[in-house]
């Protein structure tokens, strides 16, 4: 069933994101839409910042006035989440909500999207995306459980080791 689920951007009150985050939940959890609404996040980032030579974890919104909501579009549950108080609309033009991409899911940092992908040392790959977008290379070594691979690109005459994601490649 969460296969089709979708995650959309919520926009917000700035300084709300939190308090609709608690909102969204207890509706939710009230009205027993657990299967329609499967996760409320707010995206932040830890930042080391010095003060007085003291070095302190702060932790930020990434995209002030902004929630994250995986969920089954339709009319119930886009109802519930437009008329919670602070939020101010989805994202997307006019009242049609657009959902993210896996690619941007994986990049804000919301879920892991792991990739299955049929290579082993050896494999002649291209890389598709990246700083070594269209370079071709060898896989030397795989590791799963990071979805990254090291692959020996040809680079100024030379093999080059570089770190690449698993999504960032095509087995050739």
């Amino acid at each position: 069933m969460s296969e089709n689920a979708k995650w959309y951007v919520v926009h917000t009150y700035s300084g709300h994101e939190n308090k609709v985050k608690a909102n969204l939940e207890k509706i939710v959890e009230n009205r027993g839409m657990q299967e329609v609404i499967l996760d409320i996040a707010v995206p932040t980032e830890d930042r080391i910042e010095v003060k007085n030579g003291q070095k302190k974890i702060k932790t930020r919104k990434m995209f002030p006035g902004y929630v994250v909501v995986k969920m089954h579009m339709n009319d119930e549950s886009w109802y519930v989440i437009r008329n919670t108080q602070g939020v101010t609309g989805f994202v997307g033009p006019g009242s049609k909500p657009i959902p993210l991409t896996d690619d941007e899911v994986r990049k804000m940092g919301i879920e892991k999207i792991s990739y299955e992908l049929d290579v082993v040392p050896g494999d002649n790959v291209k890389v598709i995306s990246g700083p070594f977008e269209s370079f071709m290379g060898t896989i030397e070594e795989v590791n799963p459980e990071k979805q990254t691979l090291k692959v020996l690109i040809s680079m100024f005459g030379r093999e080059t080791p570089v770190e690449l994601e698993f999504n960032q490649i095509d087995k050739l």
